[in-house]
């Protein structure tokens, strides 16, 4: 009888749950990501490293890190799984397209009123994806979403392009009672010196864009709490942590009482995008592309 090799049935799920481990450094925290227990993770780890063999991470190390086995084995898993992903991605792509269903992918008020316009315009059924920041171009580029309204600068991948579909002021998001906060607008300068969220995740060059990094008066630019989406970032200004620099319309998705929003009046605007797979003729998609170039093509949302 043959015998099996070690790791021949890899159960990609644990690899998944492998990675966001290295990613967090932390059980608890990717426990929460991937919404099970911490032991319950730590069990899945445990599974996977009886199929490999080895052990893959080291639990006694702060922040949690990869042996050098596992360093081995997330080098070759990694490129696997998104192969794998991509592929399944790929079939629910194509029942899409059959169905004349479409998948957009969305950060926290992302298009705004122009995306909510070009979306009710379709006639094809539409699922909306909340991704996180890291996520705007990948999730299109793997086929998790079929598009996706996105806030650039953001990385250039293959195979992906951009439709711009409107520009808008940035504000600054500060604190209920902070003495900017009563202000119509400020300059850049003004909140000179204050801690910026930052996002490990995210693009280097989008943070930097987002928080205005050079600023024009020289001064450097102070990274605090790092966040994924807009609610943890509005969590962390509230709390008097940090400030973030985000759109205008973030404005109209946000009441809360204990944040508010000013413009930022000498900084360029920010400019909404339509992102989608060069090449990809379904039908839904092509419908939307059209939509775009009807309803918000360069369009100023909000001045």
């Amino acid at each position: 009888m043959k015998k099996a090799r070690r790791g021949e049935d890899l159960n990609l799920r644990l690899v998944s749950s492998l990675l966001v481990v290295v990613a967090e450094g932390h059980f608890g925290r990717a426990a929460d990501r991937l919404f099970v227990t911490a032991p319950a993770l730590s069990q899945q780890i445990r599974r996977l490293e009886e199929q490999v063999g080895v052990e893959l991470v080291d639990r006694s190390s702060h922040p949690v890190v990869l042996t050098a086995a596992g360093e081995v084995f997330v080098a070759d898993a990694r490129p696997a799984l998104e192969f794998a992903v991509r592929a399944m991605n790929g079939l629910d792509a194509l029942e899409r397209r059959r169905a004349r269903r479409l998948r957009i992918g969305f950060i926290n008020g992302a298009a705004g009123s122009l995306g909510r316009a070009v979306i009710d315009s379709l006639h094809a059924e539409v699922e909306l994806v909340q991704l996180d920041w890291s996520q705007q171009v990948s999730a299109v580029a793997s086929v998790t979403v079929d598009a996706a309204f996105v806030r650039p600068p953001l990385p250039v991948l293959d195979g992906v392009v951009l439709e711009r579909i409107g520009v808008e002021p940035r504000v600054a998001a500060l604190p209920r009672g902070h003495q900017l906060a009563g202000r119509t607008s400020i300059e850049i300068s003004e909140i000179d010196g204050m801690v910026q969220v930052s996002s490990d995740g995210a693009p280097l060059e989008w943070v930097k864009w987002w928080s205005v990094d050079p600023r024009p008066s020289g001064v450097p630019v102070r990274y605090g709490p790092s966040v994924r989406t807009m609610d943890e970032a509005l969590e962390v200004v509230a709390n008097g942590r940090a400030v973030v620099i985000t759109a205008a319309t973030i404005a109209e998705y946000y009441t809360r009482s204990d944040v508010s929003f000013v413009r930022i009046s000498d900084i360029e605007q920010c400019s909404i995008d339509l992102c989608t797979r060069e090449g990809d003729t379904g039908p839904a998609v092509i419908e939307l592309r059209k939509a775009v170039a009807a309803l918000g093509l360069g369009r100023t949302t909000s001045e």
